[in-house]
Protein backbone atom coordinates (compact mmCIF):
# COMPACT_ATOMS: atom_id res chain seq x y z
CA UNK A 1 0.00 0.00 0.00
CA UNK A 2 1.37 3.36 -0.64
CA UNK A 3 0.84 6.23 1.88
CA UNK A 4 -0.06 9.53 0.30
CA UNK A 5 -0.71 12.99 2.24
CA UNK A 6 -2.89 15.79 0.85
CA UNK A 7 -1.67 18.49 -0.29
CA UNK A 8 -3.45 21.90 -1.42
CA UNK A 9 -4.31 23.01 -4.90
CA UNK A 10 -1.05 23.45 -6.95
CA UNK A 11 0.65 21.34 -4.34
CA UNK A 12 1.47 23.82 -1.52
CA UNK A 13 1.70 21.87 2.10
CA UNK A 14 0.49 24.91 3.91
CA UNK A 15 -2.69 27.55 4.09
CA UNK A 16 -3.22 30.77 5.68
CA UNK A 17 -6.99 31.91 6.75
CA UNK A 18 -8.61 34.67 9.05
CA UNK A 19 -12.20 34.88 10.17
CA UNK A 20 -13.60 38.03 11.65
CA UNK A 21 -16.66 38.76 13.01
CA UNK A 22 -20.06 41.00 13.56
CA UNK A 23 -20.01 43.22 10.06
CA UNK A 24 -18.76 46.21 12.11
CA UNK A 25 -17.66 49.34 10.62
CA UNK A 26 -13.89 48.98 11.62
CA UNK A 27 -14.65 45.75 8.93
CA UNK A 28 -14.13 48.68 6.33
CA UNK A 29 -10.09 49.35 7.13
CA UNK A 30 -9.74 45.38 7.64
CA UNK A 31 -10.90 44.90 4.25
CA UNK A 32 -8.48 47.11 2.99
CA UNK A 33 -5.25 45.99 4.39
CA UNK A 34 -6.79 42.37 3.13
CA UNK A 35 -7.11 43.68 -0.30
CA UNK A 36 -3.67 45.83 -0.57
CA UNK A 37 -1.97 41.88 0.50
CA UNK A 38 -4.41 40.02 -1.45
CA UNK A 39 -5.43 37.92 1.47
CA UNK A 40 -8.30 35.69 1.87
CA UNK A 41 -10.82 36.24 4.54
CA UNK A 42 -14.10 34.86 6.09
CA UNK A 43 -16.85 37.55 7.39
CA UNK A 44 -19.44 36.53 9.92
CA UNK A 45 -22.33 38.66 9.65
CA UNK A 46 -25.86 38.59 12.13
CA UNK A 47 -28.67 39.41 9.52
CA UNK A 48 -30.99 40.59 12.93
CA UNK A 49 -28.36 42.86 13.41
CA UNK A 50 -27.84 45.65 10.33
CA UNK A 51 -28.65 49.50 11.32
CA UNK A 52 -30.65 51.14 10.01
CA UNK A 53 -30.37 52.18 6.28
CA UNK A 54 -29.03 55.76 6.11
CA UNK A 55 -26.47 54.95 9.63
CA UNK A 56 -23.44 56.33 8.80
CA UNK A 57 -20.26 55.27 10.89
CA UNK A 58 -20.21 56.98 13.86
CA UNK A 59 -17.34 59.70 15.38
CA UNK A 60 -17.84 58.30 18.75
CA UNK A 61 -18.50 54.39 19.00
CA UNK A 62 -16.34 51.67 18.85
CA UNK A 63 -17.52 48.75 16.60
CA UNK A 64 -21.17 49.00 15.81
CA UNK A 65 -23.37 47.40 12.84
CA UNK A 66 -23.40 48.85 9.61
CA UNK A 67 -26.47 48.70 7.28
CA UNK A 68 -27.85 46.15 4.93
CA UNK A 69 -27.32 47.65 1.62
CA UNK A 70 -23.52 48.84 2.40
CA UNK A 71 -23.05 45.16 3.96
CA UNK A 72 -24.05 43.71 0.60
CA UNK A 73 -21.36 45.92 -1.30
CA UNK A 74 -18.56 45.20 0.89
CA UNK A 75 -18.44 41.87 1.59
CA UNK A 76 -19.61 40.87 -1.94
CA UNK A 77 -15.71 40.61 -2.86
CA UNK A 78 -13.86 37.48 -4.54
CA UNK A 79 -11.22 37.98 -1.39
CA UNK A 80 -14.18 37.27 1.15
CA UNK A 81 -16.86 34.41 2.33
CA UNK A 82 -19.86 35.35 4.04
CA UNK A 83 -20.24 32.95 7.06
CA UNK A 84 -23.52 32.77 9.74
CA UNK A 85 -23.19 34.50 13.21
CA UNK A 86 -26.81 33.89 14.04
CA UNK A 87 -29.41 36.15 13.86
CA UNK A 88 -29.38 37.66 16.56
CA UNK A 89 -26.04 36.85 18.51
CA UNK A 90 -27.29 34.94 21.45
CA UNK A 91 -25.82 32.07 23.71
CA UNK A 92 -26.49 29.31 21.86
CA UNK A 93 -26.59 26.87 24.50
CA UNK A 94 -28.66 28.73 26.32
CA UNK A 95 -31.68 28.89 24.44
CA UNK A 96 -34.22 26.43 23.68
CA UNK A 97 -32.76 23.89 20.67
CA UNK A 98 -35.81 25.50 18.51
CA UNK A 99 -34.51 28.99 19.22
CA UNK A 100 -30.99 27.78 18.62
CA UNK A 101 -31.70 25.88 15.01
CA UNK A 102 -33.89 28.94 13.59
CA UNK A 103 -30.97 31.17 14.86
CA UNK A 104 -28.51 29.00 12.48
CA UNK A 105 -31.50 28.28 9.48
CA UNK A 106 -32.90 32.18 9.52
CA UNK A 107 -29.38 33.85 9.49
CA UNK A 108 -28.41 31.14 6.41
CA UNK A 109 -31.08 32.20 4.69
CA UNK A 110 -31.29 35.82 5.35
CA UNK A 111 -27.44 36.10 3.90
CA UNK A 112 -27.75 33.57 0.88
CA UNK A 113 -31.13 36.13 -0.21
CA UNK A 114 -28.82 39.11 0.23
CA UNK A 115 -25.39 37.63 -1.35
CA UNK A 116 -27.41 34.87 -4.09
CA UNK A 117 -24.34 32.24 -2.68
CA UNK A 118 -25.14 29.14 -0.31
CA UNK A 119 -23.97 30.13 3.05
CA UNK A 120 -22.06 26.79 4.31
CA UNK A 121 -19.66 28.14 7.17
CA UNK A 122 -20.31 29.90 10.71
CA UNK A 123 -19.30 30.99 13.75
CA UNK A 124 -20.26 30.47 17.09
CA UNK A 125 -21.99 33.69 19.03
CA UNK A 126 -20.00 34.74 21.88
CA UNK A 127 -18.16 31.66 21.69
CA UNK A 128 -19.91 29.03 23.69
CA UNK A 129 -21.15 25.70 22.00
CA UNK A 130 -21.67 22.28 23.77
CA UNK A 131 -22.86 18.96 21.96
CA UNK A 132 -26.00 19.52 21.40
CA UNK A 133 -25.51 22.48 19.34
CA UNK A 134 -23.21 21.06 17.03
CA UNK A 135 -25.66 18.56 16.16
CA UNK A 136 -28.20 21.49 15.32
CA UNK A 137 -25.48 23.52 13.39
CA UNK A 138 -25.41 20.09 11.35
CA UNK A 139 -29.07 19.69 10.94
CA UNK A 140 -29.24 23.09 9.99
CA UNK A 141 -26.72 22.66 7.01
CA UNK A 142 -23.98 24.11 8.57
CA UNK A 143 -20.28 22.54 6.96
CA UNK A 144 -17.87 24.29 9.51
CA UNK A 145 -18.17 26.45 12.57
CA UNK A 146 -15.13 28.45 14.15
CA UNK A 147 -14.84 28.43 17.98
CA UNK A 148 -13.00 30.46 20.23
CA UNK A 149 -10.58 27.95 21.42
CA UNK A 150 -7.00 28.68 20.29
CA UNK A 151 -4.78 25.63 19.62
CA UNK A 152 -1.02 27.04 18.64
CA UNK A 153 -1.16 24.60 16.00
CA UNK A 154 -1.53 24.41 12.48
CA UNK A 155 -3.35 21.33 12.35
CA UNK A 156 -6.40 20.60 10.12
CA UNK A 157 -9.66 19.91 12.54
CA UNK A 158 -10.89 16.43 12.79
CA UNK A 159 -14.39 17.61 13.00
CA UNK A 160 -15.34 20.64 11.47
CA UNK A 161 -18.50 21.91 13.34
CA UNK A 162 -15.56 22.66 16.24
CA UNK A 163 -13.17 24.02 14.10
CA UNK A 164 -10.64 26.14 16.36
CA UNK A 165 -8.64 28.82 15.48
CA UNK A 166 -4.45 28.55 16.15
CA UNK A 167 -4.91 32.06 17.96
CA UNK A 168 -6.25 35.32 18.49
CA UNK A 169 -4.24 38.49 16.05
CA UNK A 170 -3.69 39.96 19.67
CA UNK A 171 -2.30 36.70 21.28
CA UNK A 172 1.23 37.46 22.41
CA UNK A 173 2.36 34.30 20.72
CA UNK A 174 1.67 35.46 16.83
CA UNK A 175 4.84 36.72 16.19
CA UNK A 176 6.49 33.69 17.07
CA UNK A 177 3.57 31.23 15.29
CA UNK A 178 4.56 33.59 11.93
CA UNK A 179 7.76 32.79 12.43
CA UNK A 180 7.31 28.84 12.96
CA UNK A 181 4.69 28.89 10.45
CA UNK A 182 6.78 30.81 7.70
CA UNK A 183 9.79 28.38 8.09
CA UNK A 184 8.35 25.31 8.73
CA UNK A 185 9.15 22.25 5.98
CA UNK A 186 5.87 20.10 5.41
CA UNK A 187 6.93 16.64 5.01
CA UNK A 188 3.79 14.83 5.97
CA UNK A 189 0.07 16.22 6.99
CA UNK A 190 -0.52 19.67 5.44
CA UNK A 191 -0.80 22.89 7.81
CA UNK A 192 -3.34 25.63 8.40
CA UNK A 193 -2.88 28.87 10.26
CA UNK A 194 -5.97 30.33 11.36
CA UNK A 195 -6.16 33.61 12.90
CA UNK A 196 -9.54 35.61 13.99
CA UNK A 197 -10.95 38.00 16.45
CA UNK A 198 -12.99 41.45 15.71
CA UNK A 199 -11.72 44.09 13.82
CA UNK A 200 -13.16 46.92 16.38
CA UNK A 201 -10.49 45.50 18.55
CA UNK A 202 -7.64 46.77 16.54
CA UNK A 203 -9.34 51.10 16.94
CA UNK A 204 -10.14 49.81 20.56
CA UNK A 205 -6.80 48.78 21.68
CA UNK A 206 -4.84 51.70 19.18
CA UNK A 207 -3.38 48.53 17.78
CA UNK A 208 -3.61 48.47 13.85
CA UNK A 209 -0.09 47.96 13.39
CA UNK A 210 -0.54 44.20 14.45
CA UNK A 211 -2.69 43.28 11.59
CA UNK A 212 -0.92 45.53 9.12
CA UNK A 213 2.80 43.94 9.98
CA UNK A 214 1.03 40.52 9.69
CA UNK A 215 -0.23 41.00 6.49
CA UNK A 216 2.55 42.29 5.01
CA UNK A 217 5.21 39.67 6.84
CA UNK A 218 2.78 37.05 5.21
CA UNK A 219 1.56 38.11 1.80
CA UNK A 220 3.08 36.87 -1.23
CA UNK A 221 4.57 33.55 -0.60
CA UNK A 222 4.78 30.84 -2.94
CA UNK A 223 3.98 27.90 -0.63
CA UNK A 224 1.10 29.44 1.15
CA UNK A 225 -2.37 29.13 -0.09
CA UNK A 226 -4.53 31.92 0.37
CA UNK A 227 -8.14 30.83 1.27
CA UNK A 228 -11.43 31.36 3.00
CA UNK A 229 -12.67 29.00 5.51
CA UNK A 230 -15.24 27.83 3.60
CA UNK A 231 -12.62 26.69 0.29
CA UNK A 232 -10.19 24.71 2.80
CA UNK A 233 -13.33 23.20 4.34
CA UNK A 234 -14.51 22.11 0.41
CA UNK A 235 -11.21 21.16 -0.54
CA UNK A 236 -10.69 19.07 2.64
CA UNK A 237 -14.19 17.32 2.21
CA UNK A 238 -13.49 16.84 -0.86
CA UNK A 239 -9.99 14.98 -0.61
CA UNK A 240 -12.16 12.54 1.78
CA UNK A 241 -13.66 11.52 -0.64
CA UNK A 242 -11.46 10.31 -2.83
CA UNK A 243 -11.70 6.60 -3.51
CA UNK A 244 -8.99 3.31 -3.22
CA UNK A 245 -8.79 -0.14 -4.41
CA UNK A 246 -8.47 -2.83 -2.31
CA UNK A 247 -4.99 -3.34 -2.24
CA UNK A 248 -4.35 0.30 -2.05
CA UNK A 249 -2.29 0.58 -5.15
CA UNK A 250 -4.74 2.81 -7.19
CA UNK A 251 -7.19 5.95 -6.71
CA UNK A 252 -10.08 7.21 -8.22
CA UNK A 253 -11.33 11.33 -7.73
CA UNK A 254 -14.88 11.04 -8.43
CA UNK A 255 -15.52 15.29 -7.41
CA UNK A 256 -15.21 17.82 -9.44
CA UNK A 257 -12.20 19.53 -8.80
CA UNK A 258 -8.61 18.40 -9.20
CA UNK A 259 -6.64 17.18 -6.08
CA UNK A 260 -3.43 17.21 -4.92
CA UNK A 261 -1.50 14.61 -2.92
CA UNK A 262 2.60 13.87 -2.02
CA UNK A 263 4.30 10.86 -0.30
CA UNK A 264 6.67 11.85 2.55
CA UNK A 265 8.95 14.64 1.39
CA UNK A 266 8.21 14.16 -2.25
CA UNK A 267 6.76 16.03 -5.28
CA UNK A 268 3.37 16.76 -4.79
CA UNK A 269 0.95 15.38 -7.92
CA UNK A 270 -2.36 15.99 -9.02
CA UNK A 271 -5.64 13.64 -9.46
CA UNK A 272 -7.94 15.26 -11.96
CA UNK A 273 -11.49 14.75 -11.37
CA UNK A 274 -13.16 12.10 -12.81
CA UNK A 275 -9.13 10.32 -12.95
CA UNK A 276 -8.05 6.85 -11.89
CA UNK A 277 -4.23 6.97 -11.02
CA UNK A 278 -2.35 3.97 -9.97
CA UNK A 279 0.30 5.31 -7.15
Amino acid sequence: MKEIFMRFPGGLGKTLTFSYDDAVWEDIRLMDIFKQHRLKATFNINSGLFAPEGTTQPADRIGGQMPRSLVRELYAHELFEVASHSVDHPFLTNVADAVALGQVVYDRRRLEELFGRPIRGMAYPMGPYNDRVVELCRMAGVHYARTVVSTYRFDLPEEWLTLHPTCHHADPRLTALADTFLTMSVRRFPQMFYVWGHSYEFHRDDNWHIIEDFAARMAGKEDIWYATNDEICRYCHSYARLRWSADGEMMYNPTAIDLWYAREGGAAAVIRSGETVRL
